[in-house]
Formats: structure tokens, C-alpha cells, sequence
């Protein structure tokens, strides 16, 4: 077996007690009683040595890519996933291999300047996730534009006097708010990032503003790294409506943690068997679905906010025309 594709589970276990010895042959004796004992001790002038409990090492092996081989097993999967979910997710890829949503023409992907320097590019990226909360694509798309037209960088930003702010970005949702949680964001930036956006999760969540779901849009988008699956409302109501949480969720950060639990990571579509990235995909403001190992994490956001747009929708959802009717419990309760 190759060295390098093996890993070790090792585990241990007790030998029997210490009261009771191996005769030669093999054979169990009987404990000492305490008279005994104490006269066995007389006989010696050495003290009694106590042995040490012999452990014993249970080593057990996951077979590399390709590799099958005598002892080997496989990492077991999680102790709970939802039925039928591969179907599930290989369905709704099927009715969203058109890419013909909204956010697949105005997610924040497509929203910054591709001419300006990585840097800018990175806080439009960061600018127009603070725009969409509780905002439809299209409107945070055009925002985007009036921002960009007039030069979308930290610099022009702290220039721009509140009430200008509002009017370039009206009428996305709470849009007072979002001109002030823009503003101290921004000079954060500046001051404490040198007017870049933070490179983790948590310095990101930590600005005005900024949630969950858009820090992790943010590393997987501006920084190619995929922190966590991003929840919205989409995800979120999706993903109970088909039963991919082990108990019914309340918020997207709930749904989150219950997706992570059991969804994996990456998947190899040749064999079906769930892998951890090897290096990762190359950093990319973009997603690669055609690179060998998709990431499920990556993908799992655009996919659903774009079917939660065109066919699982919030209300009167288009049940006859999705592919996962006989699958989703959501469609036969209706």
C-alpha cells in the first residue's frame, strides 16, 4: 500500500487487570488473597516490581484514491444524512444548467469593476454584499452601477457626504441604515486594513453591517477560499422544505451549522466518494463547476438562491414544474 495515501486510526486497549497473572503455558492464577500475599512478601528481600498494563495498538487504515487492499476500510460517513439528497441536488443542477437567474447575471460575482486593482475589486465585492440584505438582485445590481460610476474605492466613498450616498443607493432595503454601516465599514477599512477587506470570517462579521452569509461570500468571491456554507433566505427555506436539516430550522445561521454537519465539503463526481480538498481550487472570483473536485460548499448558495428565485419560491411555489416533486416531503404535503 502507498505510504503516502494512508492514514492511522489508532485506538487502545486495556490489558486485564493486574491482580491476576499468566502461569507459564499461558494459564490464568487466581488473585492472591491478603494473607497470601502478605507471606509471599516475606519470602522476598527485593520489593514487588508492578508490571506495567500492556496496551494494545488497533491500527486501521483508509485506502487512497484507487487503492483497495487487505485491512483497509474507508472513513465511515455521517451518522445522519437526509434521504434521497443526491437525487435531490443532481435535480435541481439539472433545472439550473440554464443559468438563467438573476443571480447568476447580478450576484456579487458580476457586480465589481473587472478593470480596477485586486484590492478595489475585493471592496466592491464586500460593498455590494452589504447592499443586497434584504434587497432583489436587480436593485442592488443597479445600485452597484451608480456607485461604480462615479469611482467605487474606499477613498471616493469617505468623500461622499451621506445624503449623495443614500440617493446612489435608494431603494435598496433599509437603505438609511446601510449608508451608515457603508460609511464606518469603510474608514475600518482604511484605517485598519490599509483599504482592503479582512481575510477571515471572523474580522469580517465583526464590521458594521456585515453577517454571517456575507463574510462567507466574501472569502469564497473576493478571496477563492471557502470558509462555510453561505445561508440566505433561500437556502434557508429551501433547504427545510426538503428536509436537509435533522430537525426544522428558525434562522439561516441555524441552517447553516445544520448543513455543515453532514453535507460534505467536496465531492468527486467520477466515484461518488466525498474527499477534503487537496490544495483547494486555484483562487478565483468565480466558480469552476467544471474543475475534477466540485466543491459542494462553494456551490450550494448560487445553486439554491437561483432555484429559490425561478422555482421553489416563497409563496405558491412551482411545484409541478420541479423535478424533485415525488422527492420533496414540502411538495407532497401540499
Amino acid at each position: 500500500m502507498n505510504a503516502a495515501g494512508v492514514r492511522m486510526v489508532v485506538t487502545r486497549a486495556r490489558s486485564p487487570g493486574t491482580g491476576a497473572s499468566l502461569r507459564p503455558g499461558g494459564e490464568k492464577a487466581a488473585p492472591l488473597r491478603s494473607g497470601e500475599a502478605a507471606a509471599e512478601g516475606r519470602k522476598s528481600y527485593s520489593p514487588v516490581k508492578r508490571r506495567r498494563k500492556a496496551r494494545r495498538l488497533s491500527v486501521a487504515y483508509e485506502a487512497s484514491e484507487g487503492e483497495e487492499g487487505e485491512g483497509a476500510e474507508r472513513l465511515q460517513a455521517p451518522s445522519w444524512q437526509p434521504q434521497d439528497w443526491r437525487r435531490q441536488l443532481d435535480n435541481i443542477r439539472t433545472m439550473r444548467s440554464g443559468k438563467d437567474a438573476p443571480v447568476d447575471q447580478l450576484g456579487a460575482e458580476h457586480c465589481f469593476d473587472p478593470s480596477a486593482s485586486p484590492k478595489v475589486q475585493r471592496y466592491q465585492v464586500l460593498l455590494s454584499l452589504m447592499l443586497s440584505s434584504q434587497t432583489k438582485d436587480q436593485v442592488t445590481a443597479g445600485a452597484m452601477q451608480r456607485l461604480r460610476a462615479r469611482g467605487l474605492t474606499v477613498d471616493s466613498i469617505l468623500q461622499t457626504d451621506d445624503s449623495t450616498l443614500g440617493t446612489l443607493i435608494y431603494p435598496v432595503g433599509f437603505w438609511r441604515s446601510k449608508v451608515k454601516y457603508i460609511k464606518q465599514t469603510t474608514a475600518i477599512l482604511q484605517q485598519r486594513y490599509g483599504g482592503d477587506i479582512p481575510a477571515s470570517v471572523a474580522e469580517l462579521v465583526a464590521l458594521p453591517g456585515v453577517g454571517p452569509k456575507m463574510a462567507h461570500l466574501a472569502m469564497a468571491v473576493a478571496w477563492g477560499t471557502v470558509s462555510g456554507i453561505a445561508v440566505d433566505t433561500h437556502v434557508h427555506r429551501i433547504a427545510n422544505r426538503l428536509r436537509w436539516t435533522k430537525e426544522a430550522t428558525r434562522s439561516p445561521e441555524e441552517t447553516r451549522r445544520a448543513l455543515e454537519e453532514w453535507l460534505p465539503r467536496c465531492a468527486h463526481p467520477q466515484d461518488g466518494v466525498e474527499r477534503a480538498p487537496s490544495g483547494g481550487l486555484p483562487p478565483s472570483l468565480h466558480t469552476d463547476d467544471s474543475h475534477p473536485h466540485r466543491e459542494l460548499w462553494r456551490e450550494i448558495n448560487g445553486l439554491l438562491v437561483g432555484f429559490g428565485q425561478q422555482t421553489c419560491l416563497p409563496v405558491r411555489p412551482r411545484c409541478q414544474a420541479c423535478l424533485n416533486r415525488a422527492l420533496c416531503p414540502a411538495a407532497r404535503g401540499l
